[in-house]
C-alpha cells in the first residue's frame, strides 16, 4: 500500500515552498496538481514521477472532486508514493479534508504539509501587513466563491463589526457584491480597499482604493486572476512598506535554459533581484558509454602533460568516470589543468584541484590560444569534453605548438522536451508578451529552445547570450539578441539587469 501527502504549494513563488513539501515532492512516484501550482514548484518534480493535471481554478475545473478523490485512492492502492500538490494551503478552502475522507475510508496512510496561504503571502508582497497594532487585531479570511445565481452566505454585519482586516479570497468575480454587502452592512465608504493580482509572480499588480470605489476602479483596469480582495485600514500601509516592486528585475519574467542541474545558481540570483524566473532546460547532459579506447585514456592519464577542460560537465562526467573504474585522484597524474573558465573551475576546485591556466577571455578560442603559448612541442594534451567541441580550441593550439592533442568525448547534449512534464507554454507565453528575456548558456540550449518551440516568431524572444557562439545560434534564428561581457553567471546577470532597464526605459 502506498501513502498520500497533501503538501501546500504556497502562492506561486518557488522560495515560499516549505522546506518539508519540497522534501516530500522530491520522492514522489505520482504527482496530482492544481493550476495555481508556480511553474517553479512543478520543476521540482522528479523526472521518474507520473504527472496529473487536474487542472483546479476559479471558473475552469478540469476534472471533479470526487475523480480527482478516486486518483487519489487508485495510485495510493498501487502502492505509489502519491502528492497532491495544491495551490496555498490544503486546508483553507482547499477542499483538502474532502479529499482525506476517501483516503481515511479505505485505510490508506497520509500526511498533511502545510503550505502559505496566499490571503496573508500576497498582501505581504505587496506591503500590507494584515495586522497592525494601530489599526486592527484581528483577521478575517473569507471565500468570495459562490455558486452561480446564488445568494452570498455570508454575515456581512458581523464582518463589519469585528473591526478586522478582512481577505476574500476566489472574490474576484464577486467583487461587487462583496463591496455592496459591506456597505449596506454599515462599513464606513472611505474605509480603505484593495484588488491584489497575481501575487508573488510577474503579474503581481495592485489596486488602491476604498470599499466605495474598488469595483469601478478595478473596471478601468486589465485585471487577471488570481486575486484575492483586502479590506481594512492596512491598506494604507501598501505604499509605505512596498518592497517587492522596488526589486531591479521586478515584472520581469525571465526563462532559464540551462540543464537542470547547472541551472540553480543563475536561477537563483535572477529571483533574489525580483525576477520570476522559469525554468525550462532546452538540453541534457548523456554520458556516452565507455569504449575501450576510452578505457584505455583512463589507463595513459599519468602521461599526459596537460588536462585540460570546457565545461562544468566534463568535469563531472570526467570524475564520475573516474570513480565508476574504481580510481582516485591520484589517477591523474601530475599534468597542468587548463580550464575554460571561472564555472568549470570551480567544480574542479570541489575536487581540491586548482588550474593555473585560465584564459582572459572564457572561450574556446582563447583557451587554445593560451595553451599554444604556454605548452611545448611534443607535449602531450587529453581534452575531456563534448562529443562535438569547439573545434576552435584545437585549430588555435596547433597553429603554435606540434602537441599530441588526444579528445575524449564523454558526454553528448541532447534536446529534453518532455510532453508529459507540467511545464508552462513557452511559445504562448512569448506571443502573450509574457517573457521579458531568455537566458541562452551555450548554442545547444538555444538549439533546444527552438526545439520545443516550434512555429514561434524567434524575432520575439529578447536572448541574453553567453558568448559568440551561443549569439550566432540566436542570431540564427532572428533573436533579439545581447551578449555578456563575460562567460560567467555574474555577467549574464548584469546583462539582464541592463536589458530589464532598457525595457522599461530607465
Amino acid at each position: 500500500m502506498g501513502k498520500v501527502w497533501l503538501v501546500g504549494a504556497g502562492p506561486s513563488d518557488v522560495g515560499l515552498l516549505t522546506i518539508r513539501g519540497k522534501e516530500i515532492l522530491l520522492q514522489a512516484d505520482t504527482v496530482v496538481y492544481d493550476r495555481l501550482v508556480g511553474p517553479g514548484i512543478l520543476n521540482l518534480i522528479p523526472d521518474k514521477a507520473e504527472c496529473i493535471d487536474v487542472g483546479k481554478r476559479a471558473g475552469n475545473h478540469t476534472m471533479p472532486q470526487e475523480e480527482i478523490n478516486r486518483i487519489l485512492l487508485e495510485k495510493a492502492l498501487e502502492g505509489k508514493r502519491v502528492v497532491r500538490l495544491k495551490g496555498g494551503d490544503p486546508f483553507l478552502f482547499g477542499r483538502g479534508g474532502e479529499e482525506l475522507e476517501l483516503l481515511s475510508a479505505h485505510g490508506i496512510p497520509f500526511e498533511v504539509v502545510p503550505g502559505v496561504t496566499s490571503a496573508i503571502s500576497v498582501p505581504a508582497y505587496n506591503g500590507i501587513p494584515v495586522t497592525h497594532r494601530d489599526c486592527t487585531s484581528s483577521l478575517h479570511i473569507i471565500t468570495g466563491h459562490k455558486k452561480k445565481d446564488a445568494p452570498y452566505d455570508i454575515d456581512f454585519e458581523a464582518l463589519v463589526r469585528t473591526k478586522g482586516t478582512l481577505v476574500f479570497l476566489m472574490g474576484y468575480t464577486a467583487l461587487g457584491d462583496i463591496c455592496r454587502g459591506l456597505l449596506s452592512a454599515g462599513m464606513d465608504p472611505g474605509m480603505p480597499a484593495c484588488l491584489l493580482q497575481q501575487g508573488t509572480t510577474a503579474g503581481q499588480k495592485k489596486i488602491l482604493a476604498t470599499v466605495s470605489t474598488l469595483e469601478a476602479e478595478t473596471a478601468k483596469e486589465q485585471v487577471e486572476t488570481p486575486a484575492i480582495i483586502l479590506v481594512g485600514k492596512v491598506c494604507g500601509y501598501a505604499d509605505e512598506f512596498s518592497w517587492y516592486e522596488k526589486l531591479p528585475l521586478f515584472g520581469h519574467r525571465i526563462i532559464v535554459t540551462r540543464p537542470r542541474e547547472r541551472s540553480g545558481v543563475l536561477s537563483n540570483r535572477l529571483r533574489e533581484l525580483g525576477a520570476e524566473v522559469l525554468e525550462l532546460p532546452a538540453i541534457r547532459t548523456v554520458p556516452l558509454p565507455e569504449t575501450p579506447a576510452f578505457l584505455e585514456e583512463l589507463e595513459r592519464l599519468p602521461e599526459y602533460d596537460y588536462l585540460v577542460f570546457t565545461s562544468p560537465a566534463g568535469v563531472n562526467c570526467f570524475f564520475d568516470a573516474l570513480l565508476r573504474r574504481k580510481k582516485d585522484i591520484r589517477s591523474i597524474g601530475n599534468g597542468t589543468i587548463a580550464a575554460i573558465g571561472p564555472g568549470t573551475q570551480k567544480e574542479l576546485e570541489k575536487r581540491g584541484l586548482f588550474s593555473p591556466l585560465i584564459p582572459s577571455v572564457y572561450d574556446g578560442q582563447s583557451l587554445g590560444i593560451l595553451l599554444g603559448e604556454t605548452c611545448k612541442d611534443g607535449d602531450k594534451i587529453l581534452i575531456p569534453r563534448a562529443k562535438n567541441g569547439n573545434p576552435e580550441l584545437i585549430e588555435e593550439l596547433k597553429k603554435r605548438r606540434k602537441a599530441e592533442v588526444v579528445e575524449l568525448p564523454l558526454y553528448d547534449t541532447e534536446d529534453c522536451l518532455d510532453p508529459h512534464r507540467p511545464l508552462p507554454d513557452q511559445k504562448a507565453l512569448m506571443e502573450a508578451g509574457k517573457i521579458s528575456m531568455a537566458v541562452f548558456t551555450s548554442a545547444s540550449t538555444v538549439r533546444g529552445f527552438a526545439a520545443s518551440t516550434p512555429g514561434l516568431d524567434y524575432r520575439l524572444v529578447r536572448a541574453l547570450c553567453i558568448g559568440k557562439q551561443t549569439k550566432a545560434a540566436a542570431d540564427a534564428l532572428g533573436m533579439q539578441t545581447s551578449m555578456a561581457k563575460e562567460a560567467t553567471i555574474d555577467s549574464l546577470v548584469e546583462l539582464a539587469l541592463e536589458t530589464a532597464g532598457t525595457a522599461s526605459g530607465n
